[in-house]
C-alpha cells in the first residue's frame, strides 16, 4: 500500500484504538453526541501496518487514544512494533498493570523533544483517586517515561483539581488543565471560534477544512470528532491501499452539532494559544459575525 503523507498544515494524528473504558465519567466527551457506536477494532497486525503508512514528522507524532488505547489487547504490541520514525503519544487514565508496562516498553520508544509529556494522563476525581494517580504516575517517571497528568477543569470539581496541582507540582510532576466542553447547569463552558457551533438550533450548510487526521477503531478516517462519534460520512480508510489525505474545504450540512473538540480555541501541538481544530466557510458570511458580536457583548 502506498505512503500517505501528513500535510504540512496537519497539527494532530488522533488514533481511536478503542472506544472502550474502564472508566463512566458523568462528562466524558466522547459521549457528547451521545450517539457512541461500537465499532469492531483492528487487531495489532492491522494498526501497525495501518499505521506505518503514514509519513510524519518529528513533531507530529501518532496519538493513542480512545476510549482508554491501554484497553486494546494488542495495544503495547502496536506501540513495539510502529516504524522508528513514527513518534508515539499515549492519552490514558494509567489503569493498566504499571510494572507489566515497564517492563515490555522501552521508555525512548514514547518519548520525544516537546513542551509537554508524551505519556499524558487524565486524571478524573469523579472516578479516580489522586494518590494512586500519583503513584502510578512516578512509578513511570522514575522509569525514565515522560509524563504528566492533565484534568479537566470542571467546574464540580475545580477545587479539588486545583489543590491537585499543587501537590503534584510539588512533587516534580507536570499536571495541567484542560477546559471542561459543554453543558454544565445549563451553562455552556469553554471558547469556541464559531458562534452557535455547539447550540444544536437548526443546522447550517457550511464548508469546512480540518487540520487533524483522525481514525476510528476500525480504521476509517473522519474529517472531523462529530463524524468520529457518530460513524458519519468517512473519508477513507487507512486499509484503502490508494488512500491519501485530501487537504481541501468539503461541505457539511451539520453546523450546529460541532463537537467542542473541533472548534474550541485552544493551543497547537507547540502550546501556541489560538488555534482551532477546523476552519470553516458560512454560506452568510455576515450572519455569523452576527452572531459573534451578540456573544461578545
Amino acid at each position: 500500500m502506498n505512503p500517505i503523507p501528513i500535510p504540512a498544515r496537519y497539527n494532530y494524528i488522533g488514533i481511536f484504538l478503542t472506544f472502550d473504558c474502564n472508566l463512566r465519567c458523568s462528562y466524558c466527551i466522547n459521549n457528547f453526541e451521545r450517539n457512541l457506536t461500537k465499532r469492531f477494532p483492528l487487531d495489532g497486525k492491522a494498526w501497525v501496518a495501518a499505521l506505518n503508512r503514514i509519513q510524519s514528522r518529528p513533531d507530529l507524532p501518532v496519538t493513542l487514544q480512545g476510549g482508554e488505547p491501554t484497553m486494546h489487547p494488542d495495544c503495547i504490541f502496536i506501540i513495539n512494533n510502529l516504524k522508528p520514525d513514527l513518534h508515539i503519544d499515549v492519552l490514558t487514565n494509567l489503569q493498566f498493570d504499571i510494572p507489566a508496562f515497564i517492563k515490555r516498553v522501552d521508555p525512548q520508544r514514547i518519548k520525544r523533544d516537546a513542551p509537554y509529556a508524551s505519556i499524558r494522563v487524565s486524571y478524573h476525581p469523579e472516578q479516580m483517586k489522586l494518590p494512586d494517580t500519583i503513584e502510578r504516575t512516578l512509578a513511570l517517571q522514575r522509569a525514565g517515561f515522560s509524563v504528566g497528568i492533565w484534568s479537566v477543569l470542571h467546574p464540580r470539581y475545580e477545587e479539588h483539581i486545583r489543590q491537585a496541582q499543587k501537590e503534584c507540582l510539588s512533587l516534580g510532576i507536570d499536571f495541567r488543565f484542560k477546559d471542561f466542553l459543554g453543558e454544565y447547569n445549563g451553562k455552556l463552558y469553554g471558547s469556541y471560534k464559531y458562534a452557535g457551533a455547539c447550540s444544536h438550533k437548526p443546522l447550517k450548510q457550511v464548508s469546512c477544512r480540518t487540520s487533524e487526521l483522525l481514525v476510528d477503531p476500525a480504521g476509517q478516517v473522519y474529517r472531523c470528532h462529530h463524524d468520529v462519534y457518530e460513524r458519519s460520512h468517512p473519508v477513507g480508510s487507512l486499509l484503502d491501499e490508494g488512500f491519501l489525505i485530501a487537504d481541501r474545504f468539503s461541505p457539511c450540512s451539520y453546523f450546529g452539532c460541532c463537537n467542542p473538540c473541533d472548534v474550541k480555541i485552544k493551543t497547537n501541538r507547540f502550546q501556541t494559544f489560538g488555534h482551532t481544530s477546523v476552519d470553516i466557510r458560512f454560506e452568510d458570511q455576515a450572519e455569523q459575525l452576527d452572531e459573534r458580536r451578540k456573544l461578545d457583548e
